[in-house]
């Protein structure tokens, strides 16, 4: 499905990598959740996706129907459904992701803080924002140097 890079987006991010048979059984999940996915009666444009074996992202078009805050409660529905299938959790605000070389390093907060520390993460650190909110921004600004992210503000 072709969908609007103005689509709205909402990222969730796992505490753990999943193998190519949870990616499989994820993205099934999503694509019978987003074919079905309706806000007041009304379709919703929407596409679920995996990405980097980590990360669940939901998007909806809503220049052609919005969403609602019932469609947006079944969605988190579905996630917890996720959770509770492969005992992760989507939900924990305060994990950071960065970029070290190809592999993508998953942390809490406090770990984060600590590899700042020692240098490991440094201003030129690609972290993954995902506090961004648009199929746009998801290609432009997801993936950013630190010193350009939100992460800087709250850690450097």
């Amino acid at each position: 499905m072709t969908i609007s890079e103005d689509s709205r987006i909402w990222i969730y991010q796992s505490d753990k990598v999943f193998n190519e048979a949870e990616v499989t059984h994820i993205q099934q999940k999503l694509n019978d959740f987003t074919s079905q996915w309706l806000a007041h009666g009304n379709k919703l444009a929407a596409l679920g996706e995996v990405r980097f074996n980590q990360f669940i992202i939901l998007s909806v078009d809503e220049m052609q129907a919005g969403a609602t805050g019932c469609s947006i409660d079944k969605s988190v529905k579905l996630i917890q459904e996720i959770e509770q299938e492969l005992s992760v959790n989507l939900f924990d605000r305060f994990r950071v992701a960065y970029r070290e070389g190809d592999n993508i390093i998953s942390c809490d907060r406090q770990e984060f803080e600590d590899f700042i520390k020692t240098g490991k993460v440094t201003e030129q650190t690609i972290v993954f924002n995902n506090l961004i909110s648009t199929r746009k921004e998801l290609e432009t600004n997801w993936q950013i140097e630190m010193k350009s992210s939100w992460h800087s503000q709250v850690f450097m």
